[in-house]
Parts: structure tokens; sequence; C-alpha cells
């Protein structure tokens, strides 16, 4: 943690309004990315993809409800898994309630895991959650949107993630995806993002980003080594 000055009333004021200024340069830069990735080129999906859902099985095209637009979340959940990745559980406790509203802006915002359903219906009640979730299990979305990765994959070192090459030992990643479909019904990939591009879905880490402390990982073991699902926290 950054050791902060005392300072009078008036310091604190000047100091502010100075800091201000970066805010509001921030703020600009990120509208004229916003714009710039709305500009980004797209690429017109082909494959017949095949979901499991409540609703039985169901086509990319019909997951976008009444919506153009829809956005996943790729929550890791593996097929053998018997609950949802702690840190996806952290990220997904930001989308509750947020459905309506995406709705009247043309946007449907589900998520989308490799768990069969019947395990993903019982941690979706089991952690209170909304959202519509949708299984893959049969198809090859989360290996083709690489946020899923076969043994040989792992066993590589070089799976393909974040738009790059590495080291991956662990079946499951996560990430975020925008798709677009056209009043012919032909569906476009627009948009995703990974690893660090996430923290923007986060709200937790945005408050925590306000306070003295920020997020206060640096000592952990790991980065989100303190996060548990919300359902295991001690106190």
């Amino acid at each position: 943690m950054t050791e902060q000055a005392t300072v009078s009333k008036e310091e604190w004021l000047e100091a502010r309004r100075a800091f201000l200024e970066k805010e509001k340069e921030f703020t600009r830069l990120r509208d004229e990315l916003s714009e710039q990735r709305r500009q980004l080129p797209r690429v017109k999906i082909e494959k017949n993809y095949r979901f499991i859902g409540n609703e039985g099985e169901l086509g990319l095209a019909d997951l976008f409800g009444n919506n153009s637009q829809l956005a996943v979340y790729h929550f890791m959940f593996g097929p053998e898994w018997e609950e949802g990745c702690p840190s996806c559980s952290y990220w997904a406790d930001n989308y509750n309630g947020m459905d309506i509203h995406l709705a009247h802006r043309d946007i449907k915002l589900i998520a989308i895991s490799r768990g069969p359903l019947e395990k993903l219906n019982a941690y979706k009640e089991r952690m209170g959650w909304n959202f519509d979730w949708y299984s893959s299990l049969n198809n090859d979305f989360n290996f083709d949107f690489n946020v899923s990765f076969t043994e040989e994959q792992q066993a590589s070192g070089k799976p393909i993630y974040n738009f790059d090459t590495m080291p991956f030992h662990i079946e499951e990643a996560p990430g975020f995806s925008v798709f677009q479909k056209d009043e012919q019904g032909d569906i476009y990939h627009t948009y995703s993002t990974f690893a660090r591009g996430l923290d923007i879905f986060n709200m937790a880490y945005h408050i925590m980003d306000m306070t003295p402390k920020g997020r206060d990982e640096d000592d952990l073991p790991f980065t989100m080594g303190w996060v548990r699902r919300h359902d295991q926290y001690e106190d």
C-alpha cells in the first residue's frame, strides 16, 4: 500500500483537481477506444453449433432471443467439474439483474460452459444467479474460441489464449465474446477479450481500485488468491 501524505483540505482539493484532469483524459481515451472497437471487422460464423439449455437443443441463433447482439461470458466449468471456477463465480456475481437493462439496448447476456446442463443448473441455483447459462458439452464452441484446451494442447505448452501461444496447463480458461445477427439471420463474431481484458466486467474490482489499499493482492501467493465462491467466505 502506498503511503499517503496528510494535508490540509485546500491542498487535498488542489491535488484532487489535478488528478481529475487525468481521469477526464482517461475517459476520453476510453470512449475513443470503444469507438475503435465498434469499427473492428467481423467474422461470419459458418459452423452449426448446437447447445443444450433448459429449452432443449438450440442453435447459436436461438441464444440471441429477440436481440440482434449476443454477449457471452465463457465460464470455466469443465465436464467433470462439480463446481464452477471461483474466479469466474466472482465475475458472474456482477451479472445478476443486468439482463433487463441490456435487453433494452438490444443485447442478450448469457454464460456458456462445457459442463453438462444439470450441473450448471445446480450450481446456478446454489449461487442464486438468474442469467441464462448454456452447455457446449457436445460441440467445438469453447475450443474454437480458445477457452478450452485438449490434453494435447496443454502438453504442447503452446495453446492459443489471449491471441498468443502460452503455457496453459488447465483445460478451461475465462473469456468474453460478442456476436451480431443481421436481418437475414447470419451471425458474426465481432469481439473477444481475455485475461486482464475481463477486468472491465468486475464492479467489485473497480470499487477496490478507488480505495487506499486498492486490490491489496501484491503479497498473496497469486492474484485473486483471496477469492472464494460467495457462499464459502468464513465471515
